[in-house]
């Protein structure tokens, strides 16, 4: 037997529940959409298509006259009803995960958390511009209107259970727009093959690489030791006699990198972009928002 949708009341209360979870991080990110809101111009809102896409599971905040009863009374859950062209304006989000991406230097914030709140900010700019956005492999949850973003923000404080330094290969829609935010420090054949996947469905999309100050300039000096993080901290480690002998071969290595990534979004025809943590998240975010507005 079908289940009936939550009253209006219980499903506010249950978006109000998942916002709970994070919200000094909604502040910070509506603080940080709300200063790039100013700059930027309207986008077109979206509507609805005629092409059915696929049925996906009733989430909090979809309308109830959006339920398929059909596709519903065949089993024990309420799906909702896609049409392709719905789909293909939704923007998926994704945010790498890991040791990795949890650590930082003295004084900065770990690049996790910065980029956390570049996909909740950028989240805020396009649901109010009526656009659809949803998480990348992410649980369902409501896609549009007030109750999306603390949703999504309930989402992204979940811990994970284990390491996500690149993006599951998740289907989505034909034409729709995907950005991924990570560091990207993996090897660039497995960056290659990540971006492929997408690249062949096809959606257009954007990467953000987030790095810490130290990465990007290596300005310890003297006799270091580096060892990894998590899984890898079981290896003896690098020791390195003198870090200032190998600061010029590190950061041609480094630019090599961002290059490499750079030319396999522009090989997909995706856009990349460098953001370092020590630097004022609204610039990265507006650069994000103009991207998708071009797209």
């Amino acid at each position: 037997m079908a289940l009936k949708p939550r009253p209006p009341r219980d499903a506010a209360l249950a978006a109000e529940a998942l916002g709970g979870a994070l919200p000094p991080l909604l502040v910070a990110a509506e603080r940080v959409a709300a200063t790039v809101a100013q700059g930027v111009h309207g986008r077109r809102r979206t509507g609805r298509g005629d092409s059915f896409w696929q049925y996906r599971p009733f989430a909090e905040g979809d309308a109830a006259q959006r339920v398929d009863w059909r596709q519903s009374a065949r089993s024990d859950r309420l799906f909702v009803r896609e049409t392709e062209w719905e789909a293909a304006q939704t923007v998926y989000l994704w945010v790498a995960d890991g040791d990795g991406m949890r650590w930082h230097s003295p004084g900065a914030p770990p690049k996790r958390d910065r980029a956390t709140l570049l996909t909740l900010a950028l989240a805020s700019l396009l649901l109010r511009a009526g656009e659809h956005v949803r998480l990348l492999g992410g649980a369902p949850h409501p896609a549009s209107g007030r109750q999306a973003a603390p949703a999504i923000a309930a989402l992204l404080g979940q811990d994970s259970p284990r390491e996500q330094p690149l993006p599951p290969q998740h289907r989505v829609p034909r034409h729709a727009h995907v950005v991924l935010i990570g560091d990207f420090l993996e090897p660039l054949e497995d960056i290659r093959a990540a971006i492929g996947y997408f690249a062949g469905i096809p959606v257009s999309g954007h990467i953000l690489q987030v790095l810490d100050p130290a990465e990007a300039e290596l300005p310890f000096r003297g006799r270091i030791r580096f060892e990894g993080l998590g899984a890898a901290r079981r290896a003896a480690g690098i020791l390195v006699p003198r870090v200032e002998d190998i600061r010029d071969l590190y950061h041609q290595r480094l630019q090599d990198q961002i290059a490499g990534i750079a030319a396999i979004a522009a090989a997909s025809g995706w856009r990349a972009s460098l953001h370092r943590t020590d630097h004022a998240p609204g610039t990265a975010l507006l650069g994000l928002y103009e991207a998708l507005a071009n797209r």
